[in-house]
């Protein structure tokens, strides 16, 4: 796939504008108050489809679910296609700050060879940034593995400071300007959850993956107990339609469940059911499959005029 720079992609009016996992509640103080004009009757929602042993289901039809936006169940649709998988860009977000371990370095070259050799993404189409002491920077883009972009990784210091909202935004931003309406967008974050410095908070990191587009796959890099640094990273995840994978964890097997799943996501193109404004929620469910779990962003904005 030829990799095309763009202007930063306009807003969608209606149909990317969504909150949340499908399989996950939304969190109210995250739904960031968005300021635009909803002028189409038609919804387009993408999601993923896994089986009950996690695997994406790549035979989907039209009446294997429904979707249910606010309290009506739709069930008749504008269109249904299988999205192409291949036109996906992937960005690695690294934390490198002294709470990560110098062996990330090694599985950070790991990973773009394994995302470049055995995912079938184009070399062209693979970003890595890293972060520390109050910058997020871009260590490669398109020749990540030529350049073996982790030893070029600056080296952490102690009593660094840690962007990671800061650094979400970056890259959901660079990202924006990559591919077209109909490219995938996928932010691969590993960090251990802590945010020192960002001018950006959580909210607004999620607010700005949304108004991009792109879906965030956080991996969680402190070993220990669930805790609020670890839901910072589930956060992250669910509310833009990604995952959040805990440690500890084998690096092989998350970029297997990655792209298994972009191999396994839909689009749907559906009548606007109600045109009262404000938040929209939404699901997927599945009609005679009870085994099928549906992942998406959970809803969205559609406000009568701007606010």
């Amino acid at each position: 796939m030829a990799r095309t720079l763009l202007s930063r992609r306009p807003w969608p009016l209606l149909s990317v504008l969504l909150l949340g996992a499908g399989i996950s509640p939304g969190v109210e103080a995250d739904q960031p108050a968005f300021t635009f004009r909803a002028n189409t009757d038609e919804v387009r929602l993408t999601f993923a489809a896994t089986d009950q042993n996690d695997h994406g289901f790549a035979t989907l039809q039209a009446n294997d679910f429904v979707v249910v936006d606010q309290d009506i169940i739709v069930r008749q649709f504008q269109s249904f296609t299988r999205c192409d998988w291949t036109r996906l860009e992937i960005a690695i977000l690294a934390d490198n700050s002294e709470s990560v371990t110098p062996q990330f370095r090694q599985e950070l070259a790991n990973i773009v060879d394994l995302i470049s050799q055995t995912g079938g993404v184009p070399e062209e189409n693979l970003s890595l940034f890293g972060f520390h002491d109050a910058h997020p920077a871009l260590v490669c883009a398109g020749n990540c593995r030529s350049t073996h972009s982790a030893d070029r990784l600056p080296a952490a210091r102690a009593g660094q400071l840690t962007p990671l909202f800061d650094s979400v935004v970056f890259a959901a931003d660079f990202l924006s300007q990559h591919g077209d309406a109909k490219t995938e967008k996928a932010l691969i974050v590993f960090s251990d959850g802590i945010d020192t410095i960002s001018i950006n908070s959580l909210a607004g990191a999620i607010e700005s993956s949304l108004k991009d587009g792109v879906e965030i796959y956080a991996v969680d890099l402190h070993d220990a107990s669930p805790s609020v640094r670890a839901s910072v990273l589930c956060r992250l995840a669910t509310a833009t339609g990604g995952r959040y994978f805990p440690a500890p964890f084998e690096t092989t097997h998350i970029l297997n469940v990655i792209l298994d799943g972009f191999r396994a996501t839909y689009q749907v193109d559906y009548r606007l059911p109600s045109h009262k404004s404000g938040f929209h929620s939404l699901r997927v469910l599945p009609t005679h499959n009870l085994n099928l779990e549906f992942r998406s962003r959970s809803g969205y904005y559609y406000p009568n005029q701007i606010r």
